[in-house]
């Protein structure tokens, strides 16, 4: 038994509480056989269904409808004891055909991993260097690299040795799934949030190798980069809400 308890909590219309209850018993397997293993860190999950709460003390993890509607939750950052908070955007997933499990999956590891979204590694350079944001998803995030656990699609995850820039080429195990060789290696669809330290342009993304590298200025709404961005001290404690039925035809 962990010591981090998690509550998985529906506050969206797109998802019905058996849905996302048949999906946990797989994103407990990932954090207990493969997750924990590699990372040292574990977790319980605790399925809070529609209209109940969850018990004090607990870790969020709450599915919602859309990035851009605060119908549930709302845009707030941890939960009304100042715990950590993880969200799920189901609406947005299935608009745009993504698998909603692996979104869970992702922000599962992501918070069990960074919490307070504080975490960096920094690899030094000439002159200056640059932070990485410890963010253990990201970098193969793609819905056709994860796996299946029990016919359910999980999130790939990088191990620590990805963040580890004195590693060669092939020496290690750098994800779950053993497609990435090397230290920070972005696999087609990946991406990292970087901060070059002398450029002062502040917190930005870029893209996979094989992809035109960007750099995107503005972070999701909601998203642990737009979290990453703001000071802790800014950071809203969340109420629990009833979702609100969307009007037929909007």
């Amino acid at each position: 038994m962990a010591n981090t308890k998690i509550a998985v909590i529906n506050s969206s219309t797109v998802l019905s509480d058996n849905q996302i209850q048949a999906a946990l018993p797989a994103l407990q397997t990932q954090i207990h056989r493969d997750f924990a293993p590699a990372w040292g860190v574990d977790a319980d999950l605790v399925f809070v269904p529609k209209k109940q709460k969850p018990a004090p003390g607990m870790w969020w993890l709450v599915v919602l409808d859309d990035t851009d509607e605060a119908t549930a939750l709302g845009y707030h950052d941890v939960t009304n004891q100042g715990l950590p908070l993880g969200k799920v955007f189901a609406g947005t997933d299935l608009k745009f055909g993504n698998e909603w499990t692996v979104t869970m999956s992702h922000e599962l590891l992501e918070m069990l991993v960074d919490p307070e979204i504080n975490l960096t590694v920094f690899v030094e350079s000439q002159p200056g260097g640059r932070l990485y944001a410890y963010e253990v998803c990201d970098a193969c995030e793609a819905d056709n690299l994860a796996y299946k656990i029990d016919g359910v699609l999980v999130s790939d995850f990088v191990f620590p040795s990805w963040f580890e820039s004195f590693r060669k080429k092939g020496s290690a195990q750098f994800d779950q799934a053993k497609r990435i060789q090397k230290p920070f290696q972005l696999l087609p669809g990946g991406y990292i949030g970087i901060y070059d330290v002398l450029s002062g342009n502040g917190w930005q993304q870029i893209n996979a190798e094989s992809t035109p590298i960007t750099y995107r200025e503005r972070a999701r709404v909601g998203s642990r980069r737009e979290r990453r961005r703001t000071r802790r001290d800014n950071w809203l404690k969340s109420e629990l809400v009833e979702p609100r039925a969307k009007a037929k035809g909007a």
